[in-house]
Protein backbone atom coordinates (compact mmCIF):
# COMPACT_ATOMS: atom_id res chain seq x y z
CA UNK A 1 0.00 0.00 0.00
CA UNK A 2 2.83 2.20 0.83
CA UNK A 3 4.79 2.21 -2.34
CA UNK A 4 1.36 2.32 -4.15
CA UNK A 5 0.87 5.69 -2.44
CA UNK A 6 4.71 6.50 -3.37
CA UNK A 7 4.38 5.46 -7.16
CA UNK A 8 0.65 7.76 -7.07
CA UNK A 9 2.49 11.00 -5.53
CA UNK A 10 5.27 10.77 -7.72
CA UNK A 11 3.05 10.65 -10.86
CA UNK A 12 0.65 13.76 -9.53
CA UNK A 13 4.40 15.62 -8.81
CA UNK A 14 5.41 14.79 -12.22
CA UNK A 15 2.39 15.84 -13.68
CA UNK A 16 2.12 19.12 -12.05
CA UNK A 17 5.67 19.66 -13.25
CA UNK A 18 5.23 18.76 -17.29
CA UNK A 19 5.82 21.05 -20.00
CA UNK A 20 5.06 21.36 -23.43
CA UNK A 21 8.05 23.16 -25.37
CA UNK A 22 8.27 25.34 -28.17
CA UNK A 23 10.39 23.54 -31.42
CA UNK A 24 13.25 26.08 -30.86
CA UNK A 25 12.75 25.88 -27.12
CA UNK A 26 13.24 21.96 -27.59
CA UNK A 27 16.26 22.83 -29.75
CA UNK A 28 18.10 24.29 -27.46
CA UNK A 29 17.34 21.85 -24.49
CA UNK A 30 18.79 19.12 -26.80
CA UNK A 31 22.10 20.86 -27.81
CA UNK A 32 23.17 22.27 -24.39
CA UNK A 33 22.35 18.19 -23.03
CA UNK A 34 24.93 17.18 -26.27
CA UNK A 35 22.00 15.75 -28.75
CA UNK A 36 23.44 17.43 -31.96
CA UNK A 37 25.51 15.18 -33.95
CA UNK A 38 24.71 11.80 -30.68
CA UNK A 39 25.50 8.62 -32.62
CA UNK A 40 25.66 10.56 -35.85
CA UNK A 41 22.05 12.36 -35.56
CA UNK A 42 21.46 15.55 -36.16
CA UNK A 43 19.75 18.31 -33.69
CA UNK A 44 17.18 18.38 -36.74
CA UNK A 45 16.96 14.65 -36.71
CA UNK A 46 15.83 14.71 -32.83
CA UNK A 47 13.88 17.54 -32.91
CA UNK A 48 11.83 15.71 -35.75
CA UNK A 49 11.63 12.76 -33.73
CA UNK A 50 9.91 14.31 -30.48
CA UNK A 51 7.74 16.59 -32.79
CA UNK A 52 6.19 13.45 -34.12
CA UNK A 53 6.11 11.39 -31.28
CA UNK A 54 4.79 13.88 -28.41
CA UNK A 55 4.33 16.92 -30.13
CA UNK A 56 7.07 18.34 -27.31
CA UNK A 57 4.75 17.06 -24.75
CA UNK A 58 6.40 16.01 -21.80
CA UNK A 59 3.24 14.49 -20.29
CA UNK A 60 2.46 12.12 -23.87
CA UNK A 61 1.41 8.61 -23.29
CA UNK A 62 0.25 6.57 -25.40
CA UNK A 63 -1.50 2.89 -24.57
CA UNK A 64 1.05 0.29 -27.70
CA UNK A 65 -1.70 -3.32 -28.28
CA UNK A 66 0.87 -4.89 -26.71
CA UNK A 67 -0.29 -4.13 -22.91
CA UNK A 68 2.88 -1.83 -23.15
CA UNK A 69 3.20 2.03 -22.75
CA UNK A 70 5.37 4.81 -24.52
CA UNK A 71 6.00 7.90 -21.75
CA UNK A 72 7.13 11.39 -22.49
CA UNK A 73 8.35 13.71 -24.98
CA UNK A 74 10.42 10.76 -26.57
CA UNK A 75 7.64 8.55 -26.05
CA UNK A 76 10.00 5.87 -24.32
CA UNK A 77 8.38 2.61 -23.93
CA UNK A 78 7.56 0.46 -20.46
CA UNK A 79 7.89 -2.68 -22.36
CA UNK A 80 12.16 -2.26 -22.48
CA UNK A 81 13.41 1.03 -21.13
CA UNK A 82 11.31 2.01 -18.22
CA UNK A 83 9.18 0.30 -15.63
CA UNK A 84 5.88 1.43 -15.23
CA UNK A 85 4.99 -1.24 -12.69
CA UNK A 86 1.80 -2.32 -14.93
CA UNK A 87 3.40 -3.82 -18.29
CA UNK A 88 4.20 -7.66 -17.46
CA UNK A 89 8.13 -8.77 -18.02
CA UNK A 90 9.56 -4.99 -18.37
CA UNK A 91 13.39 -4.78 -19.06
CA UNK A 92 13.61 -1.68 -17.59
CA UNK A 93 17.02 -0.86 -19.61
CA UNK A 94 17.73 2.73 -18.99
CA UNK A 95 16.88 1.70 -15.34
CA UNK A 96 14.15 4.22 -14.34
CA UNK A 97 10.50 4.48 -13.28
CA UNK A 98 8.22 5.16 -16.43
CA UNK A 99 6.72 8.64 -14.09
CA UNK A 100 10.03 10.14 -13.98
CA UNK A 101 9.84 10.38 -18.31
CA UNK A 102 6.49 12.85 -17.31
CA UNK A 103 8.18 15.63 -15.92
CA UNK A 104 9.56 19.01 -17.39
CA UNK A 105 13.12 17.90 -15.97
CA UNK A 106 13.69 16.09 -19.46
CA UNK A 107 17.57 15.05 -18.15
CA UNK A 108 15.89 11.61 -17.75
CA UNK A 109 14.18 11.36 -20.77
CA UNK A 110 17.36 12.81 -22.79
CA UNK A 111 19.72 10.15 -20.88
CA UNK A 112 17.22 7.42 -21.71
CA UNK A 113 16.90 8.37 -25.72
CA UNK A 114 20.48 8.33 -25.56
CA UNK A 115 20.71 4.85 -24.18
CA UNK A 116 17.79 3.79 -26.86
CA UNK A 117 19.84 5.24 -29.86
CA UNK A 118 23.16 3.22 -28.29
CA UNK A 119 21.63 0.02 -27.21
CA UNK A 120 19.35 -0.52 -30.32
CA UNK A 121 20.03 -2.30 -32.60
CA UNK A 122 17.94 0.16 -35.59
CA UNK A 123 19.39 3.22 -33.94
CA UNK A 124 17.01 6.15 -33.77
CA UNK A 125 15.14 4.15 -36.70
CA UNK A 126 13.96 2.74 -33.00
CA UNK A 127 11.01 5.19 -32.66
CA UNK A 128 8.27 5.04 -35.46
CA UNK A 129 7.73 8.48 -35.70
CA UNK A 130 11.06 9.10 -37.05
CA UNK A 131 10.87 6.60 -39.30
CA UNK A 132 7.45 7.45 -41.22
CA UNK A 133 8.30 11.19 -40.60
CA UNK A 134 11.83 11.95 -40.10
CA UNK A 135 13.76 9.33 -42.18
CA UNK A 136 15.40 10.58 -45.75
CA UNK A 137 13.90 13.92 -45.44
CA UNK A 138 15.08 17.76 -45.43
CA UNK A 139 14.96 18.09 -41.98
CA UNK A 140 16.65 22.14 -42.23
CA UNK A 141 13.09 23.94 -41.26
CA UNK A 142 12.90 21.93 -38.13
CA UNK A 143 15.84 23.95 -36.53
CA UNK A 144 16.12 26.69 -39.29
CA UNK A 145 15.32 29.78 -37.32
CA UNK A 146 16.11 28.63 -33.62
CA UNK A 147 19.16 30.70 -33.67
CA UNK A 148 21.43 28.03 -32.49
Amino acid sequence: MRTTLICVLLVLLGVASAEVFTRCEWARILKSNGMDGYHGYSLANWVCLAQWESSFNTQATHHDSDGSTDYGIFQINSRYWCDDYQTPGAENVCGINCSELLTGDVSVAISCAKRVVQDSSNGIAAWMGWQQHCQWQDLSSYVADCDL
